[in-house]
């Protein structure tokens, strides 16, 4: 677990690992949610970067009738 300081401006720096990690880059935008007294950080992706990523899922199931 990395540790970071809060500066008197309320700036973080994400630590190179995690930011190589998940191949942060400057200027991207990240969604902050405030949950269960901690804070997260969600980066956001171009949709181009999320092409394929439920490549071999499962869609073999039976749907309801009503929902054909």
């Amino acid at each position: 677990m990395q540790t970071v300081t809060v500066s008197p401006k309320f700036q973080v720096v994400i630590p190179k690992i995690v930011r190589e990690s998940l191949r942060l880059r400057p200027g991207q935008k990240m969604q902050v949610v405030e949950y269960d007294g901690r804070i997260e950080f969600i980066p956001e992706r171009d949709i181009a970067e999320l092409r394929g990523f439920v490549k071999g899922i499962n869609i073999e199931f039976e749907r309801e009738e009503d929902r054909v």
